[in-house]
């Protein structure tokens, strides 16, 4: 059986538009540990447009610089803009769209008496291997990485980047693809072949050819898209929603994360394990929490116990602090 994942750099524009919601939301927890947020972004061409619902002490008058620093981050800054011109998202020329309103009365008075901020379902995986993830995700996002740091120093190659790797049954690469913006060809061929360790029966690289126009003004970016990336591709399911764009308070976030983290610590000599948890909004504990474990193909089920209300979690998770945007940068499977 062959298995296939896709992994996409941050300057992808749906990653793009991820950073700047992460990114805005780090300087407001600076200034309020208890910010309620969730702030949707949209990219596209030299416009962001930004729409959700903040609550806090603070005021967002700064929120354009913020904008534009997320994503002189990511890399696209004003050097980036002289190498390729309007072929990409340029930083000096923004457009910053503010349709920030308030949270709802109704759910935030569920939320400040120490409820989850939404119901929902949650799912996280471990199993055995570099990364204790799925063999096929984890070169995706190993070559996708490398490529991204290559990119980042170069004046030839777009931060703009797909990668996909397929394997059989024995973990043998069958196909590796990449997709890269470049102004002049380059041939990538031994840099991918050494950053996976191993020559594919197949490499495609832009299989239509070269392409230089990219990031937003090739495609537009919208906050939550690319979740087979965030999380396990095909190998487990994908619960609730995207963990960026949001606060610790939304189980979203915090019960995504957690569920990774519980897959990792009761990994042990397993070879996979899942945890399911749920939620529901204004109700401090989960409906249910559940760890299914699989050793030589046998699979046991039991029940997690523990604290698993919004204080307990986001304390022990650390997620009171400005920490997003790196989240976002490397991935929550990265814990």
């Amino acid at each position: 059986m062959l298995k296939t994942a896709e992994f996409v750099s941050l300057g992808h524009p749906d990653k793009t538009a991820d950073f700047i919601s992460e990114y805005i939301l780090d300087r407001t927890l600076e200034q309020d540990e208890r910010v309620k947020y969730a702030v949707e972004v949209m990219v596209k061409d030299n416009t962001v447009i930004l729409g959700g619902e903040v609550c806090s002490n603070i005021k967002l008058k700064n929120i354009e610089e913020y904008v534009k620093d997320a994503v002189r981050q990511i890399g696209y800054d004003e050097r980036y803009h002289q190498i390729w011109g309007r072929n990409a998202l340029d930083v000096s020329n923004l457009k910053v769209i503010n349709l920030i309103g308030c949270q709802s009365c109704e759910i935030l008075q569920g939320v400040e008496n120490g409820g989850w901020g939404d119901q929902g379902v949650f799912a996280g995986y471990a199993c055995q291997g570099e990364g204790l993830l799925p063999r096929e995700l984890y070169l995706a996002k190993k070559l996708n990485n490398a490529l991204y740091a290559k990119a980042l120093k170069s004046d030839n190659l777009g931060l703009d980047i797909k990668t996909q790797i397929t394997i059989d049954d024995q973990g043998k690469i069958k196909t590796a693809i990449v997709a890269i913006p470049m102004l002049k060809h380059e041939d990538l061929t031994f840099f991918v072949e050494k950053t996976l360790g191993s020559v594919a029966d197949e490499l495609i690289i832009n299989g239509t050819g070269n392409y230089t126009c990219h990031s937003a003004v090739a495609d537009c970016g919208i906050t939550g898209r690319k979740l087979a990336c965030d999380f396990y591709s095909t190998t487990c399911p994908v619960g609730g929603g995207s963990p960026w764009a949001k606060d610790a308070s939304k189980a979203d976030v915090s019960l995504n994360i957690l569920a990774r983290k519980l897959a990792v610590q009761n990994l042990h000599d397993n070879d996979e394990v899942f945890v399911y948890l749920s939620s529901c909004i204004g109700r401090s504990e989960l409906p249910s929490a559940t760890l299914k474990c699989i050793k030589n193909d046998k699979t046991t089920w039991k029940n997690l116990e523990g604290d698993f209300s919004p204080r307990a979690v986001i304390k022990n998770l650390g997620l009171n602090k400005p920490v997003f945007a790196d989240l976002c940068r490397k991935g929550i499977t990265a814990l």
